[in-house]
């Protein structure tokens, strides 16, 4: 599947622009940390804008939230390393490689760092640099939904957690246009 043919897909399964905005920013960071660690960017790039998919079908239905998504998949030319990463993302099944601990990761991160540029005064991407997000990072009541153990497993990817950050907010800063920030 082509990238074209898949944020169409995404934009017609998710109505909601502002979790089409962190699929969005998922992707471009999966992008960013393929480039780093020379892997292919268009399938980490996938798994990041695929990767909720179904989560307007599994809301309710955590236990499901992946795999209902890996369903839907099925028979469009979506290589089986991203379904696992997609599915491994909620934690359902055992992240086993680079791409699957990079998702598992940045999931949580791109709502760290839009929560960030939200309470900035200039509410700006641009503006935000690492210091400020590790700032915020270590305010546990700021942006509480932002699982901090699940981002600190860019560990498990050979990154310190500012090397982490510091990827995607490069990434997320360079489709600000598109994330509204």
């Amino acid at each position: 599947m082509e990238r074209n043919e898949a944020k169409a897909l995404m934009e017609q399964t998710i109505p909601n622009k502002n979790l089409q905005k962190h699929m969005l920013a998922a992707e471009a960071c999966m992008r960013e940390l393929a480039t780093h660690f020379k892997e292919d960017a268009d399938q980490w790039g996938l798994a990041g804008l695929l990767h909720d998919l179904d989560y307007d079908q599994t809301v309710n239905d955590f236990p499901n939230h992946g795999k209902v998504t890996a369903q839907m998949l099925e028979g469009r030319g979506i290589p089986d390393e991203v379904i696992y990463c997609i599915q491994a993302h909620p934690g359902h099944v055992e992240a086993k490689s680079k791409m699957d601990f990079a998702l598992y990761a940045a999931d949580s991160l791109t709502g760290l760092i839009v929560a960030a540029a939200l309470m900035h005064p200039s509410k700006k991407l641009a503006n935000l640099d690492v210091p400020f997000i590790m700032k915020r990072y270590k305010e546990k009541r700021f942006a509480a939904g932002a699982n901090r153990e699940q981002i600190q497993t860019c560990d498990r990817l050979g990154l310190s957690l500012e090397d982490f950050v510091g990827k995607c907010l490069k990434a997320m800063q360079g489709i600000s246009g598109d994330l509204g920030l």
